[in-house]
């Protein structure tokens, strides 16, 4: 009706609206949202908003739990939330203080107070929201809830995490929790996906063009639209493996575990990007280890975007927090950039270089083989390495999975004799 009206009309009845009104109108939700971004109506215990890369999925769940605060101070309840991110990074900068989290999107007269060092949020009437971290999931063995947010599920590093928290949705009537996530295909999210009892909601980047920046538009639609990973991050499509993938979910899915045993040897393998900018490629951090029976397992994935000084940081800070004997680093794009790099960091670190004569997929091939006799074991989820493993197609034009490169360098090194598959020639600097 608004945008129907001439312009002067519009003015007038705009400034006609009282300062109170036009304070109720900006914080009511159900004016502003799309329809896909309003919870289903009737007595459901999940909602499962299923969206890409830029859908309003944070605005959505934080706008939603500020509904729940307000439902509960006029019903004179005091309630308990959890809020929980895959990390506890995740949860405060993004779900709590993010520029469309809970903090964000309540209204002045109902503002909750937070208090990061106890994890808390509290409304005015008492109502308590606890901050937790996927990573962490003890935390959530014992805490009932009424209500709950969590964000990017499909990310979880660990199921247990979720199951936790769903035994503890328990208290009140009608305990409720959205799952708002971008679609991988992940154990979890597949098991979610075909429960006939949990509402689904599914949205694309598209339906939020007119909020997304344009550098995003262009760059990021640009580079992702038509692709397999683009079905998945922009349309939210839950994706089969790729036709041609050396790795399937089912397999690494028979074999992922969640403790490991002791280890003999334990490696962090470094696949850098030589850039550091937006369309730079990430710089592949893997840490692997490998037991007494000559089995592997993957124990992190520390891959990010970052300037070379802090993809260098993040390798050192595995090394040390893992106890590992070498970073393994791949030169045949930076030459002595990574060694360097690591070494400006801490100079004590045990490195050796990795060269590579021949191409991804004759190296990736033995690893690959490896996972088929089920002899490498994934402790936890680790999502996006997992979507490179199964998406990749040798033959294709697919950007660089610098990820699955450098979880190949780690399991050569632990498992594989020196040129591995016949194509790697390695070199071993200062020893620590």
């Amino acid at each position: 009706m608004l945008a129907s009206l001439q312009d002067k009309k519009r003015k007038e009845l705009l400034q006609s609206i009282s300062e109170e009104d036009a304070l109720k109108l900006i914080y009511d939700w159900h004016f502003w949202a799309r329809p896909n971004q309003i919870a289903p109506p009737g007595d459901w215990r999940y909602w499962l908003l299923l969206a890409g890369r830029g859908f309003g999925k944070t605005r959505t769940g934080a706008e939603w739990i500020r509904e729940q605060a307000e439902n509960a101070a006029k019903r004179g309840i005091k309630e308990r939330f959890a809020i929980i991110g895959g990390t506890a990074a995740d949860t405060r900068d993004t779900m709590v203080e993010g520029e469309a989290g809970i903090l964000a999107v309540s209204h002045p007269d109902w503002y909750p107070l937070f208090k990061p060092s106890k994890r808390r949020l509290i409304w005015p009437d008492g109502t308590l929201g606890t901050l937790y971290s996927a990573d962490k999931p003890a935390r959530l063995r014992g805490p009932a809830h009424h209500k709950g947010w969590l964000d990017e599920l499909a990310i979880w590093r660990y199921e247990e995490a979720y199951s936790n928290f769903d035994f503890g949705l328990r208290l009140g009537e009608h305990p409720q929790a959205v799952i708002s996530t971008t679609p991988k295909r992940v154990k979890l999210i597949r098991e979610l996906v075909a429960d006939a009892t949990i509402r689904k909601t599914k949205g694309n980047t598209y339906q939020n063009l007119a909020n997304l920046a344009p550098g995003f538009i262009k760059q990021i639609l640009g580079k992702y639209e038509g692709t397999h990973l683009g079905r998945q991050e922009l349309y939210a499509e839950l994706l089969e493996d790729a036709e041609g993938a050396l790795w399937s979910r089912e397999q690494i899915d028979d074999d992922r575990r969640t403790k490991h045993p002791p280890l003999k040897r334990i490696v962090v393998a470094v696949d850098p990007a030589t850039t550091s900018n937006p369309k730079s490629n990430e710089t592949g951090i893997i840490v692997a280890g490998v037991d007494s029976h000559g089995e592997g397992w993957l124990l992190d994935d520390r891959s990010l975007l970052g300037t070379p000084k802090k993809w260098a940081e993040e390798s050192v800070a595995g090394y040390n927090n893992y106890a590992a004997d070498r970073v393994v680093g791949e030169a045949n794009n930076g030459g002595d950039l990574v060694e360097v790099n690591i070494r400006t960091v801490d100079k004590t670190v045990s490195f050796k270089k990795v060269h590579a004569s021949k191409g991804k997929f004759t190296r990736a091939e033995p690893v690959s083989a490896l996972c088929e006799q089920h002899k490498i074991h994934h402790v936890g989820n680790f999502a996006l390495l997992e979507d490179e493993l199964c998406s990749w197609e040798p033959d294709s034009n697919m950007p660089s999975p610098n990820r699955l490169d450098a979880y190949v360098w780690a399991f050569t090194e632990l498992m594989l004799k020196k040129g591995g598959g016949g194509d790697l020639e390695t070199e071993t600097t200062e020893e620590r």
